[in-house]
């Protein structure tokens, strides 16, 4: 399942985040590459523990919370504190999978990554190259979204961004481990739940159908997540 939302950031917080990131200081991406994506793995980020990622990471966050999309799609438990990659000059990150497991920086927890998600800080039209290709049972899916906008996607996907061969590519990137581990199941709960939606949105929160709907989507949350 490959979720986009358009506008997670306001026009406003993406100009804020732009001119921090634009000011930060870089570090090699291999700095955090695990042995296997170290491989494929060419380009910077921003050290995590630094005032800036700190910073503009609880901005992300702060507007994933009130996202009913990434709620719905991601059913969060844990969320790692974003981290943030640029790309330039041919920099790219070839085909890999993410750890399964992620220690967030500077502390002792432990997530299981269950969703991977990408936030754009660059518009499309400012970089060449640079897709998100993710494998899909479909084929792969390119994506290249708007400034402020964010893919979610199973973190179990094989996946690259694409050479960067002039501009560059800022993004934010981090996972999520669900409530509900499967990834199928993820996937019924999400498009129950905006059938429900839609028929509130359509017949009111009073409509019965909606109602009994919401008993079945809680009741399958209730057996399938784990706290």
């Amino acid at each position: 399942m490959l979720i986009t939302i358009p506008d997670l950031l306001t026009p406003d917080e993406v100009a804020w985040c732009r001119d921090r990131l634009a000011k930060a200081m870089w570090v090699d991406g291999l700095t955090t590459a695990g042995p296997i994506s170290a491989i494929v793995k060419n380009n910077r980020q921003l050290d995590p523990t630094s005032v800036d990622a700190i910073e503009i990471g609880e901005l992300v966050l702060a507007a994933l919370h009130r996202s009913p999309t990434f709620l719905s799609a991601a059913l969060p438990l844990r969320i790692l504190p974003p981290m943030f990659n640029a790309y330039r000059g041919g920099e790219h990150f070839g085909i890999h999978v993410d750890n399964a497991i992620r220690n967030a920086p500077g502390s002792a927890t432990r997530i299981r990554t269950d969703v991977s998600t990408t936030v754009f800080f660059s518009e499309p039209d400012e970089y060449e190259g640079g897709e998100l290709t993710i494998e899909t049972p479909f084929g792969a899916q390119a994506a290249k979204l708007p400034a402020g906008s964010a893919i979610v996607y199973p973190s179990t996907s094989l996946h690259e961004v694409t050479p960067v061969t002039a501009g560059e590519r800022v993004c934010s990137f981090f996972w999520t481990q669900s409530l509900v581990r499967d990834e199928g199941e993820r996937t019924l709960l999400y498009d129950l739940d905006q059938v429900i939606q839609d028929l509130r949105e359509t017949h009111g929160e009073g409509d019965p159908h909606a109602l009994r709907l919401s008993f079945v989507y809680h009741n399958l949350v209730r057996r399938w997540a784990e706290t």
